[in-house]
């Protein structure tokens, strides 16, 4: 099933969130738009098939936003972005909903929570 809702993350520097999303945590940017040079960014990245948008503009939505992200393996995420250099916010851990979670902030204040459905 294609993606059908993208959740939209407030950012206040694109050169720096773009090396954040990308280099630390291994999305991919999809494309970015200005209306003219040096305007605010609007942004699509994606890792693995799941996808957000990321905006300068003011208008769009503040900074401080969230996004729940399910991958197939939040304890091999964890092991990619620590070489990589990120810090998470909130270590895997077990939860009582039968997940694995863990928890990373961008430098804008903006929390992403990888989960992973627990094995039995």
């Amino acid at each position: 099933m294609t993606q059908r809702v993208f959740p939209q993350l407030r950012m206040t520097s694109w050169k720096r969130t773009r090396a954040f999303y990308v280099e630390g945590l291994g999305f991919a940017v999809d494309w970015e738009h200005r209306f003219e040079p040096g305007f605010p960014v609007f942004a699509q990245v994606t890792r693995d098939g799941l996808s957000l948008f990321l905006t300068e503009h003011s208008g769009d939505c503040d900074v401080g936003g969230a996004a729940y992200l399910v991958v197939d393996d939040v304890d091999a995420l964890y092991r990619e972005i620590s070489a990589r250099g990120i810090k998470p916010s909130e270590l895997p851990g077990d939860t009582e909903w039968h997940a694995r979670e863990m928890t990373v902030t961008d430098p804008d204040g903006n929390k992403l929570r990888f989960s992973t459905a627990a094995s039995e």
